[in-house]
C-alpha cells in the first residue's frame, strides 16, 4: 500500500502507519550513522541564539531526515529543532505534520555520555501518534504507532534483535521515577521528595519517556524548559505503549502550539508522564 500526502493527513489505515513507522525507522538508523561518525572524531561546538549547544552532527541527522521526508510528503509540514533555530518556520501546520529533534541530549553528546537519541514523530491533530527514538551510541530504539510500541537493538544501521512488544507497567512500591541528568528544577526536586520512598533513575534526552514506555520506570516528571520536537517522539512511543502525558492541570499534553501569549512558538509546559499508576491523584 503507498502512502500519500493525502493518507497521512486523514485517518490511514494500520498499514498506512507500519509505512510512515517503516520510513521512520530507515531515517533514524540513517540518521544514526551520521551522529556516530561525529562522536567518534572531534565534535566541534557552536552556541545557537538561544545559547544552546549545536554540533556538525546535529546539522547532519536533521539533513538526513528532512531529506527522506520531503521526498516521500512534500506537503506535510517539518518542523526540525535546527532549521527553527535559523528561522525556517512552516507558515501553517494542517492536521498533521513532522517533528523532528536529530539529535536529543547535545549535551550529553558532547560530554561523551551514551543517552543522546535521534527522534521523528508525526503529529495528528494535536497529539503524537507516530514516533521512533533511536539511541545509536546504546543501540536501543523505540517505535510505536497507535495500538502498539516495540523495542529493539540495532547497530550500524541494522536491527540486531528480535522486536518485543512493550507496555506500560501498573505502578509497583516504590514508584521508579526518571528525571533530568542535565536540567533537574527545584520543583523536580519537590515532586520528588512527594512522592515518598521513590526510585530514582537520571538518563538524558527523550529515553526517559521510553524507559517509562516500557515498564522501566513509572513516572517522568518535567518542570522545566522543553520544546515540543524535544517530546514528540518518545511521547508517541509512550503514548502508543498505554501511557499518558499531562500538563499540570490534568490536561493531556498537545501538539503544535503557536502564538503562545506568554511563551514561543512550540514550547511546552510543565508536564508529567507516567504509566497504568494505581491511585494517579498525587501527580495533580
Amino acid at each position: 500500500m503507498s502512502v500519500t500526502s493525502q493518507s497521512i493527513n486523514t485517518t490511514t489505515a494500520a498499514a498506512s502507519d507500519e509505512a510512515i513507522l517503516d520510513l521512520f525507522e530507515r531515517l533514524a538508523l540513517e540518521a544514526g550513522r551520521s551522529v556516530m561518525e561525529v562522536f567518534h572524531s572531534d565534535i566541534a561546538v557552536t552556541d545557537k541564539p538561544d545559547a544552546s549547544p549545536v554540533t556538525q552532527a546535529d546539522r547532519a541527522a536533521e539533513r538526513v531526515i528532512l531529506e527522506g521526508l520531503r521526498a516521500a510528503f512534500p506537503d506535510v509540514p517539518c518542523v526540525a529543532e535546527e532549521e527553527i533555530a535559523a528561522g525556517v518556520v512552516p507558515p501553517a501546520l494542517g492536521r498533521a505534520f513532522f517533528l523532528v529533534d536529530p539529535l536529543d541530549g547535545t549535551k550529553e553528546f558532547v560530554r561523551r555520555h551514551t543517552d543522546f537519541t535521534v527522534n521523528i514523530a508525526l503529529v495528528r491533530d494535536g497529539a503524537p501518534e507516530i514516533g521512533v527514538v533511536y539511541a545509536p551510541c546504546t543501540g536501543r530504539f523505540f517505535a510505536g504507532r497507535p495500538g502498539r510500541a516495540e523495542a529493539f537493538e540495532a547497530r550500524d544501521g541494522k536491527a540486531v534483535s528480535v522486536r518485543r512488544r512493550i507496555h506500560v507497567r501498573e505502578g509497583r512500591e516504590p514508584l521508579t521515577i526518571v528525571a533530568s541528568r542535565s536540567h533537574r528544577t527545584p520543583e523536580t526536586e519537590a515532586f520528588i521528595r512527594k512522592v515518598s520512598a521513590a526510585e530514582i533513575v537520571s538518563v538524558g534526552s527523550s529515553l526517559k519517556f521510553c524507559l517509562v514506555a516500557a515498564g522501566e520506570a513509572d513516572i517522568y516528571p518535567r518542570f522545566g524548559r522543553t520544546m515540543e520536537w524535544d517530546t514528540a517522539a518518545g511521547d508517541a512511543v509512550l503514548r502508543a505503549a498505554g501511557g499518558t502525558t499531562h500538563t499540570l492541570d490534568g490536561a493531556a499534553l498537545v501538539y503544535g502550539k503557536r502564538n503562545q501569549k506568554d511563551d514561543a512558538d512550540f514550547a511546552n509546559p510543565h508536564f508529567v508522564s507516567s504509566g497504568r499508576i494505581v491511585d494517579p491523584a498525587f501527580i495533580f
